[in-house]
């Protein structure tokens, strides 16, 4: 049988509207081709028991994996493949772009389909994006505007607003999962990997229009775990900023719907709340306690924005904070939606 076409980065991933990652689950949820869908040819308990008899007896465990790898494919083709057409045209690719990979690779092309194979599999595609991402992420274009302002001001909020408007967006909390604070963590949903993040962002770049101003909000070096890179960081420092401005109580109503998890587990937020004692005081955290205890959510939020967020807060332009002084101020009067759409507005005419 012919053996598979292989493929070599660089390339245009739009060449390959379909990218099948074959690695094992674990694998594929570290990091993969932005677009990849994952069907493993051994899956993760599969692939660590093939790897200890193959220290063992080598020729057993080819035997082992030659047969795993074929039930799975099998089960693949009975399943997500089997309504696709004549036509299907994927890129496969495993960690190397060796056995895993192949096998898969020649069962398609034994059925019709014109699968190829990344050379040097995910390994390759590393490689590249590193080397990539850096003269990518600090070109001069796009343009970056950033939205600064106290937390609860809505700016994630007026963010997808924007991005609703058809403004090109950069929403790095939405890349990273996570709000950038001591409440950010996603319920049932971490973090991805610093690798993985790495993907996302080099995606989010490749989509831009560099002719076109990119909106996004200011942000510390470190999203919950993750690292900003430095050439973003640099860009982030050096982009335009515009301050958005919302009252107090109004913002209180944004942060009750932003964490409305924490809201509905009253005793996982004071746990998390704990973790602020010792920069905070006992008093503070115990004041926040019984405000949560007698459910006065708005009293609540308004103190935890006064005394813990507001003075964390680092205003672009002071000594303390890499933003440049704001060119503007955008002052929206409510959480409503409707204020929120026209301040989009109002920013995507001035900037665009």
């Amino acid at each position: 049988m012919e053996l598979p076409e292989r493929v070599t980065l660089p390339f245009s991933l739009e060449e390959f509207p379909e990218i099948i990652d074959v690695r094992s689950p674990a694998e594929f949820e570290i990091d993969h081709i932005p677009g990849a869908v994952n069907l493993p040819v051994l899956d993760d308990q599969e692939r660590h028991q093939v790897g200890l008899l193959h220290a063992q007896n080598p020729y057993k465990a080819r035997r082992l994996g030659a047969t795993l790898i074929t039930k799975n494919i099998h089960r693949h083709l009975d399943g997500t493949l089997k309504d696709n057409p004549n036509s299907f045209a994927p890129l496969v690719y495993c960690w190397r772009g060796n056995l895993r990979s192949n096998s898969m690779a020649l069962i398609f092309r034994a059925i019709g389909w014109r699968s190829r194979v990344l050379t040097g599999g995910y390994q390759a595609w590393r490689k590249f994006l590193s080397a990539d991402l850096d003269p990518l992420i600090g070109a001069s274009k796009p343009r970056l505007i950033i939205l600064g302002g106290l937390t609860g001001c809505g700016k994630t909020r007026l963010l997808h607003e924007l991005n609703r408007q058809g403004a090109q967006i950069l929403d790095l909390e939405g890349l990273a999962n996570h709000k950038g604070s001591i409440l950010g963590n996603a319920p049932d949903s971490p973090q991805p990997g610093q690798k993985c993040f790495e993907s996302r962002l080099w995606e989010a770049f490749k989509k831009f229009d560099p002719n076109k101003p990119v909106f996004t909000e200011a942000e510390s070096n470190r999203i919950g775990r993750l690292q900003c890179p430095p050439p973003l960081w640099k860009r982030l420092g050096e982009g335009k900023v515009v301050l958005v401005d919302l009252p107090l109580p109004e913002r209180g109503k944004l942060l009750a719907l932003e964490y409305e998890h924490f809201i509905s587990n009253p005793q996982s937020l004071k746990d998390t709340l704990d973790g602020l004692r010792r920069l905070r005081g006992h008093e503070q955290v115990d004041e926040w306690h019984r405000q949560i205890d007698a459910c006065d959510w708005p009293t609540f939020l308004e103190s935890i924005l006064l005394k813990h967020y507001d003075l964390c807060y680092r205003r672009p332009g002071s000594e303390d904070s890499i933003y440049s002084e704001p060119i503007a101020t955008l002052s929206v009067t409510s959480a409503s939606d409707s204020d929120y759409e026209k301040a989009a507005a109002d920013l995507i005419s001035k900037h665009s």
